[in-house]
């Protein structure tokens, strides 16, 4: 699956960029997370706790920033597992745009999970990403000072799966950068809506 979306933070285009590359701003506004740490400048790891119904484990994530253009965007790409709830892996293309005294964050995820939270079901999956996504941004906003909105949010494209991934779940959410950062899982929750 991929998906696209985009919300307004009404903080200015420089303080987001900032916050979405701060450790401690990521660890507060994720749900479940443990630990955020920065390990280099374009390496962060991960431990959140997630449950997508029946399913629920402590995930580790770890990811990778690149094509890095301060204060407009990169690429994240990571990957995280949960042991026997499953794995999931992935990209995603963020961008920040100035917008009148707020900044609009568009997002182009791509991303695979496996595992028992494969089996759990897109139903499961789609609301606890709903409201996961909503608690990362209220949070989010609040740190960044102010409340977000969401200004577009597609529902998510179905593509064929690879052979290889049959045996597992194709799914698109933004959060890669927080996604994986926060733990794999926690992105595909905050963007598969």
């Amino acid at each position: 699956m991929e998906m696209t979306g985009e919300f307004r933070i009404p903080a200015p285009q420089e303080k987001v960029w900032d916050a979405l590359n701060d450790a401690d701003v990521l660890r507060q506004a994720i749900p479940g997370a443990e630990t955020v740490e920065k390990v280099s400048d374009t390496e962060f790891s991960a431990v959140a706790k997630a449950k997508v119904g029946p399913v629920s484990a402590k995930f580790k994530g770890n990811v990778t920033l690149s094509n890095i253009d301060a204060p407009n965007g990169y690429t994240i790409s990571g990957e995280g597992s949960g042991g026997a709830a499953g794995f999931a892996k992935g990209s995603a293309v963020v961008k920040l745009t100035p917008d009148g005294d707020g900044t609009l964050l568009s997002y182009e995820v791509k991303a695979t999970v496996g595992g028992k939270l494969a089996q759990v079901g897109q139903r499961f999956i789609d609301s606890t990403a709903k409201k996961m996504a909503d608690e990362f941004f209220t949070s989010f906003a609040a740190i960044t000072g102010g409340e977000t909105e969401q200004v577009d949010a597609i529902a998510p494209t179905h593509v064929p799966m690879l052979p290889d991934e049959e045996a597992g779940l194709s799914l698109s959410p933004w959060m890669w950068g927080t996604v994986l950062i926060a733990g794999a899982l926690v992105g595909i929750y905050l963007f598969t809506m």
